[in-house]
């Protein structure tokens, strides 16, 4: 028996045979024997089309699921594999055979994304990569491996994202990749489905083949491989107790969350288009604490008018069914880039133009959301969420240009909501250190814990290598959101959180006590932090974050908290 040790990304725990996929183009671009220029060039076109139909056919699948991110994340593939651009690159290496250009082209790409300041555009080389894989794999006649009778465990140095996404569920207990980071797209596609992964095993894994048994618990980021029975009789009873959990949480998904001493928290979801609404509903959020709009404005070539928004932002409403649903204006740059735009090179964006302060100099953009939004809100409940906010007077400015849309759309008879919430996130520690002043000045908060923690803790949250500094568990992170919260309570205005924080079961104790009034997050999260939050008591969350508030080391915390839900779990 042989343990490894890696970061743990997606909780949860399976056992199975070994998937593990190796390299086989290496091999089968030795053998390949390139034809005319002209029949290669053919060949990589008729390739390059293939390669998106195949795609396009996988998302298409995916949305019939409700799997709206992952396919989101092919039908961008797609778009890559019928760039124009891209394929023109192919075709002036085609002398090389057109398996290789392929590969080289993409590869070329791929170190162009890699070369770029911020964590998300450089995550993306993957993707350039996984089309560039697809395409050559199609050339040389490479099938992908085809999944195992009652799921495998996935192995692999790096996964095409395209690969996961489109086995058919249940096909995958768990993935274990040497490589990624916990926003590569591989990583997003299995924490959508709730497939445990593991990422940063390095070398470790080229020991591993196809068949042998493992034990993965990937809350602790363990490999068990070769298990004996004794870990064997303890492994499957924990996936059973998982399992029990998981149909349990789901029986309670139409339940409220409310606290067995009667406190009362609402649950709501994360989305990023209208789409997500169906999936949501289903897993039993009670309204949208965040919906991204950024999305409407990434792969476009100009910024979508106030109509489009209009019937976006509409939609949502509708879906929420009466619950409130929090709008975030745009939040594009650093990790989100707008190409029309045009932002100058930025030394790093993360702390450079974007969010709000595009939004208030750009009231060309501003403004038609505004409106969209205002409109939007007869058809039920809307609020209106600023991102990235530092200072006071950016609240004051917003405001103002809320105002002139008010009156735009009162100019041109077009029906709208008056009476709109406008509140921030709290996501820079400038935000929490004057959060009393701030809130004043709005309608409520909503803590984004994913910038808090990384400006706070000075660590790039896209960084594997320093990763493991990355907690939301940090002593210092969890002052800054009690007194955020406790400023929000004295002022007398409602505090949510929509990061990843919201979502994490073991956090759940803390911010029951430290009196948040709604949690956002993934809708496949929601039904187990539901079930926490009616599983506690005040009074017992209060005990739980009084004894983390004294401890130094983010381990610590951690272990505290494991060993409660644990403790409850059996009993």
């Amino acid at each position: 028996m042989e343990k490894l040790q890696g970061l743990a990304v997606v909780p949860g725990s399976a056992m199975g045979p070994l998937l593990v996929l190796r390299d086989e183009l290496t091999a089968a671009l030795k053998s390949y024997a390139p034809s005319a220029t002209a029949e290669e060039l053919e060949k990589l076109e008729s390739a390059a089309a293939t390669a998106a139909l195949q795609l396009g056919e996988a998302a298409s699948r995916c949305r019939e699921a409700g799997q709206d991110e992952q396919a989101g994340i092919l039908e961008a593939h797609q778009l890559m594999a019928q760039d124009t651009a891209l394929l023109t690159a192919m075709q002036e290496a085609v002398d090389a055979g057109a398996p290789a250009a392929a590969l080289q082209a993409s590869e070329q790409y791929a170190a162009m994304f890699e070369a770029m300041d911020d964590a998300y555009l450089r995550e993306r080389a993957a993707d350039v990569r996984d089309v560039g894989k697809r395409i050559a794999k199609v050339l040389l006649g490479l099938t992908e491996p085809k999944p195992v009778e009652g799921g495998a465990i996935l192995a692999a140095e790096d996964v095409e994202p395209s690969y996961l996404a489109a086995l058919p569920a249940g096909a995958v207990k768990a993935v274990l990749l040497g490589q990624g980071s916990t926003t590569s797209h591989a990583v997003i596609i299995a924490k959508a489905r709730g497939i445990p992964a593991i990422v940063g095993l390095n070398q470790v894994l080229t020991g591993l083949t196809s068949g042998q048994e493992v034990f993965v618990d990937a809350g602790r980021g363990e490999v068990w491989v070769d298990p004996d029975m004794k870990t064997r009789e303890q492994a499957l009873q924990q996936i059973q107790r998982e399992a029990e959990r998981l149909k349990r949480d789901l029986s309670l998904a139409g339940e409220t969350a409310v606290t067995t001493d009667g406190l009362k928290m609402t649950l709501a979801a994360n989305i990023g288009s209208p789409q997500d609404m169906e999936t949501a509903v289903r897993y039993g959020a009670e309204g949208v604490g965040l919906f991204r709009t950024e999305f409407l404005f990434m792969g476009h070539d100009s910024a979508p008018d106030e109509e489009e928004q209009y019937q976006a932002y509409k939609a949502a409403i509708e879906g929420c069914q009466g619950a409130l649903c929090v709008i975030r204006t745009m939040d594009s740059g650093g990790d989100k880039p707008l190409h029309y735009l045009q932002v100058p090179k930025e030394d790093n964006p993360f702390l450079g133009w974007r969010a709000i302060r595009i939004s208030l100099e750009r009231e060309d953009l501003f403004l038609p959301q505004l409106k969209a939004i205002l409109r939007a809100a007869v058809h039920g409940k809307a609020a209106i969420m600023l991102p990235m906010v530092s200072q006071v007077e950016e609240i004051r400015q917003a405001r103002l240009a809320l105002q002139r849309a008010r009156e735009a759309l009162q100019k041109e008879g077009k029906s709208f909501g008056n009476e709109v919430p406008l509140g921030i996130m709290v996501e820079t520690p400038a935000a929490a250190a004057m959060a009393p002043l701030l809130a004043q000045e709005c309608d409520f908060f909503s803590i984004g814990t994913n910038d808090l923690v990384q400006y706070t803790l000075a660590v790039d949250r896209g960084n594997s290598k320093i990763s493991g500094l990355y907690s939301h568990f940090h002593p210092a992170v969890l002052r800054l959101i009690q007194q955020t919260a406790q400023a929000a309570h004295e002022a007398r205005i409602w505090v949510g959180m929509c990061g990843e924080m919201a979502g994490d079961p073991l956090a759940t104790p803390l911010l029951v006590a430290m009196g948040f009034d709604e949690l956002s997050m993934s809708a496949p999260a929601l039904p187990r932090v539901k079930e926490r939050v009616r599983s506690l008591s005040r009074h017992r969350a209060d005990e739980l974050l009084a004894q983390a508030l004294k401890l130094k080391e983010i381990t610590a915390i951690r272990e505290l908290l494991r060993r409660n839900m644990e403790q409850e779990s059996e009993s």
